[in-house]
């Protein structure tokens, strides 16, 4: 089963911010969102813990950890569902779309009676909104920002939700009785960033035990469809899956006929055609005789194709077919090649672990060598000084001693500011193994300064890496407007490496945007930006989305050996 860690997360952060909009103390809103980002990033699953166990958790007090014993017993919590009704349901739809935020939601029902999307809507292109306090020409556009974002969304989840609960069905239906194969597919098995239904896979004989075995899985809150071949199901979050069972001997047609996409699949049946071949989800047939060629597995299938395997991540139609052909496909890169992580935090800073357990847990992944990389300064909130990285630093040169097989880097992540300048002093810089630099501020900036601003933290002799270039995070907030071509050209030239952000909510860069930074010859690291011990497995769908952006081992920094590392690091 999944744990149950994120949705406890939503529920106190929703209740933190229903605090705040109601009046109520800053301060114990506050409380409410660090226990929440606490909760979502431990490492056990809060429902095998009591009362006792959830005060263990950083920031979790009696009163917090009560109201989670009580959901987690109930499936309610009263404090949320008591100021929850003082609370027009209209001012919580405005609360979800990105760029408003709860203040503003209760602003434009409390002036202007708005509580729905569509009279939001409205009133925007009535220019309503611009005579209310605090809603200026660029309100507007942001809220229109974050209606675009909330609409593209949809009902499509997170990369990382979509694969939990995908191997959690896998596992369970792999355990009945006849199944000689079960898999996902689909956009999940081709690691796209959000989901928009999960594909499941089985091989067997007699589907009617999967069938039945399916509709009862815990996951399961609606059936949509039930039939021999094909069940979909809802589950109680609102998300389809799909599951089909083929014959054993069809496995290899059928995993490549589900797992897509349509334009490579519509690629592939024309390349059959061309071979006086027939393509579907049973098999490959020849078109004459009607004789089934192959169809036991994808290898075999391409082959016959006159193809190489095209690995999952490529199957998008952007050249992998015409590559296959010319035996030009890259070898990608894969989790196995990577050697360390090069962004990672502490709760020094923001993070929710200590040190020692991040560091412990990165030597159990087998890692070559680790940066530790808190916040600077500039982050005020942060509160990192001078004396207090210094201190880490001894720290970090103390654990590397007691972890033989593993070297610690020690690093920071800086904050790039609005002119591109940096938080320590060059001076100061030198005694750090490694510089990530990201913007964290001043999103709306114009594009020719934010272009401005990122070329000249690239040109910096101690910025390594540019973190989550682009700054989005899916669904909520854009990407910067800039010329991101310009960037890709100064990373080139100064030897500076891009991100592949691993965190699901930002997977920055994309994969369209990897392809176009590759072409300019840039360097990228692969990093999971982790905060918590949990957050260092995201590094799997950094590794996917690279895959998507074409990546190989030697376009990614950290899957080079430390030496060959330290020298890209110097920056010469």
């Amino acid at each position: 089963m999944a744990r149950r860690n994120k949705e406890v997360e939503a529920l106190l952060q929703e209740y933190a911010d229903l605090v705040l909009i109601t009046g109520g103390d800053a301060f114990k809103a506050r409380a409410y969102e660090k226990a929440a980002r606490a909760i979502g990033g431990h490492h056990a699953d809060v429902a095998g813990l009591d009362a006792e166990g959830l005060r263990e958790i950083p920031n979790v007090g009696k009163s917090i950890a009560d109201k989670v014993v009580e959901y987690l017993r109930t499936g309610q919590m009263a404090a949320v569902e008591d100021v929850r009704d003082r609370i027009p349901a209209g001012v919580r739809e405005l609360m979800a779309i990105p760029t408003l935020g709860p203040k503003k939601a209760v602003a434009l029902y409390e002036e202007l009676h708005i509580s729905s999307l569509t009279e939001l809507v409205a009133a925007l292109d009535e220019g309503r909104l611009r005579d209310m306090k605090g809603f200026g020409p660029k309100t507007e556009d942001n809220i229109r920002h974050g209606i675009a974002l909330m609409r593209a969304a949809g009902d499509r989840v997170p990369l990382n939700a979509a694969m939990e609960l995908a191997e959690d069905i896998v596992a369970d239906l792999s355990a009945v009785t006849g199944c000689e194969r079960c898999a996902y597919a689909g956009s999940l098995r081709r690691m796209r960033e959000t989901i928009g239904d999960i594909d499941i896979l089985v091989a067997a004989d007699d589907s009617a035990p999967f069938m039945e075995a399916f509709t009862r899985l815990p996951h399961t809150a609606e059936i949509v469809v039930g039939g021999a071949k094909k069940t979909s199901v809802r589950t109680a979050e609102g998300l389809q899956v799909d599951l089909r069972v083929v014959p054993p001997d069809s496995w290899g047609a059928g995993l490549q006929y589900f797992t897509g996409s349509r334009a490579h699949n519509i690629r592939t049946r024309e390349l059959a055609v061309h071979n006086r071949l027939k393509l579907s989800e049973y098999g490959l047939f020849d078109t004459e005789t009607g004789e089934k060629v192959v169809s036991k597995s994808e290898e075999e299938v391409y082959a016959r194709l006159g193809l190489p395997w095209i690995p999952p991540t490529l199957r998008e139609d952007r050249g992998e077919v015409r590559a296959g052909a010319r035996g030009e496909l890259p070898h990608l890169v894969g989790e196995k090649d990577i050697r360390g992580d090069l962004h990672t935090h502490t709760d020094l800073t923001d993070g929710l672990s200590p040190l020692e357990d991040m560091v412990r847990t990165a030597a159990e992944l087998g890692y070559t060598y680790y940066a530790v990389t808190d916040h600077a300064p500039d982050l005020y909130m942060q509160r990192m000084t001078d004396e207090k990285a210094l201190a880490q630093r001894e720290r970090v040169r103390a654990l590397d001693r007691e972890y033989h097989g593993m070297r610690l880097l020690h690093g920071t992540e800086l904050n790039i500011g609005p002119d591109g300048g940096v938080d320590w002093p060059e001076g100061f810089l030198e005694g750090f193994d490694i510089c990530v630099a990201s913007v964290h501020s001043h999103f709306n900036q114009s594009p020719e300064a934010q272009t401005r601003r990122l070329v000249k933290a690239c040109e910096h002799p101690r910025v390594n890496v540019i973190g989550h270039p682009t700054t989005r995070i899916i669904g909520k907030r854009p990407p910067l407007d800039l010329d991101l071509d310009a960037v890709f050209a100064a990373c080139a030239r100064t030897g500076t490496a891009l991100e592949v952000n691993s965190h699901p909510d930002r997977l920055d860069l994309s994969d369209e945007n990897i392809l176009r930074a590759k072409r300019h010859g840039v360097k990228f690291a692969i990093d999971s930006d982790a905060h918590s011990v949990t957050h260092l497995a995201y590094m799997r769908y950094g590794v996917g989305t690279a895959q998507r952006g074409w990546l190989t081992k030697d376009d990614v920094i950290n899957t080079w050996p430390l030496t060959r590392l330290r020298a890209f690091l110097r920056k010469a």
